[in-house]
């Protein structure tokens, strides 16, 4: 069982530009999802936003950019402090799928 302490531990995460404080353990697709308001994490040929849909990467849906390495699964991902997170949303991705 985790203590008081872990179970209030809190990490700093920076998703397209904005700081994010979440609880130690949540995956970044949590992150995206509960905190950032993200739509989709990159998108389609024809433009509509994709995002996480198994949870487990297998469909590879929730690829980011994180601390500057490409395609890595949101979903498989554990939120570290620190972290710097980008969408196919952010300037940086804009225009990739």
């Amino acid at each position: 069982m985790r203590d008081a302490n872990q179970a209030d531990a809190r990490v700093r995460v920076t998703v397209d530009g904005h700081v994010l404080e979440m609880l130690a353990g949540a995956t970044v697709a949590a992150a995206l999802a509960t905190h950032a308001g993200i739509a989709g994490t990159r998108t389609s040929v024809t433009g509509m936003p994709r995002t996480a849909l198994c949870g487990m990467g297998v469909c590879q849906e929730c690829r980011v950019t994180i601390d500057g390495c490409a395609h890595r699964l949101a979903c498989q991902t554990l939120c570290r402090d620190g972290q710097t997170i980008e969408t196919a949303g952010s300037s940086r991705d804009a225009g990739t799928t």
